[in-house]
């Protein structure tokens, strides 16, 4: 007599649910160890950014004002009096580093003593305040 091998149905639906509650346990785990990596990455671009603006601020005197913002990290200033200062670029890149979810560093010189300059990423949730993984995330403004 011939026997047929293989799964019952009831045996498959078992495997189903069993994968199911793993995935349901672990799943959420990994997705929040993603979210506190941006936020680290977040948090070393803004010290690296923050390094090359005092670099520049060493060499032509005075941080970037809000017209020329982050670009002048990159790009030679248009204004003849500090051209010639300038030794850039003072990023390794080619360009300004968006945040870790792909939107534009915040950028602001306050003139304050103590924080010469803003500098943030609003967060997962691209708004300002928020909190978890959507609060602002850098050199933040006076609240």
């Amino acid at each position: 007599m011939k026997t047929t091998q293989g799964f019952t149905l009831l045996e498959m639906l078992v495997v189903l649910v069993i994968i199911g509650l793993l995935a349901g346990l672990v799943g959420p785990r990994i997705l929040g160890a993603g979210d506190k990596a941006k936020i680290s990455t977040a948090n070393v671009q803004v010290k690296m950014l923050r390094g090359a603006l005092q670099t520049l601020s060493l060499d032509i005197g005075r941080f970037p004002t809000e017209e020329e913002g982050l670009s002048l990290l990159i790009q030679p200033p248009t204004d003849e009096a500090i051209k010639p200062f300038w030794r850039g670029p003072y990023l390794e890149e080619a360009n300004i580093p968006l945040d870790p979810w792909n939107r534009p560093y915040q950028y602001s010189p306050t003139g304050g003593s103590t924080q010469p300059f803003v500098l943030y990423s609003f967060g997962a949730d691209g708004k300002s305040g928020g909190s978890d993984e959507n609060t602002d995330i850098g050199l933040l403004p006076a609240r």
